[in-house]
């Protein structure tokens, strides 16, 4: 084997250990800023992640599926969708960096999961297992706080998804998407987010134009 060889491979070796280790640092920041924590328990804590890679359109989980990881996002976009009997896809929410992805009740039950989640980027997630997750509530009862946290967060978004679906105007969804979302809305496509504000494309061009149009007149 040439030198050329064993220097490619020791580049590539150190780039791959450096974007591992500004991963894992991204992670660390966001579990600091909502636990107190030593850096020993992070540092174990961090050992049990994994990461994983997913290109766009490749499926983080796909109905009827187990769920038997959930993930953090370091970087990209998902979505969660339901599929209706009569083929009707359905977005539930949207997730990007430094939100979480998984099926709650498959991954809990280890029931198959209802919900598909797909990358609408290509993304990389830090993933846990629920032997490793239980095995963390074991070994750092802190981190319990963290997973706490977290399904307050989702339960919140939860919430305010189901009632905007049923209180809420087209228009009112559509400007509270923008306001609550700014970081995901130049990333999703029109037919995406009609998809979640449960209008057809449309409908949702017309809706733009006329919020738009007092606008242009002033």
């Amino acid at each position: 084997m040439s030198i050329h060889y064993f220097s490619s491979k020791f580049h590539q070796e150190a780039r791959q250990n450096f974007v591992f280790y500004a991963l894992m640092e991204q992670f660390k920041e966001f579990v600091k800023k909502r636990i107190n924590i030593s850096e020993e328990e992070l540092n174990d804590i961090i050992s049990r992640y994994e990461v994983r890679k997913i290109k766009k359109k490749e499926y983080f989980l796909r109905a009827g599926e187990i769920c038997h990881y959930e993930a953090y996002v370091v970087n990209g976009l998902f979505k969660s969708f339901y599929v209706t009997a009569d083929g009707i896809e359905h977005i539930l929410q949207f997730a990007i960096e430094d939100w979480w992805i998984g099926d709650i009740a498959s991954f809990n039950s280890q029931e198959p999961a209802l919900q598909n989640i797909q990358a609408l980027e290509d993304s990389v997630v830090l993933t846990l297992s629920k032997k490793n997750k239980d095995k963390l509530y074991e070994d750092h009862p802190v981190y319990e706080k963290l997973s706490r946290i977290m399904a307050q967060r989702a339960q919140i978004a939860s919430q305010h998804r189901i009632i905007s679906s049923i209180g809420f105007t087209a228009q009112e969804r559509y400007l509270d998407f923008i306001k609550r979302y700014p970081k995901i809305y130049p990333r999703i496509s029109n037919m995406q987010l009609a998809s979640y504000l449960g209008v057809t494309q449309e409908f949702l061009s017309r809706l733009k134009r006329q919020i738009l149009k007092p606008n242009r007149n002033s």
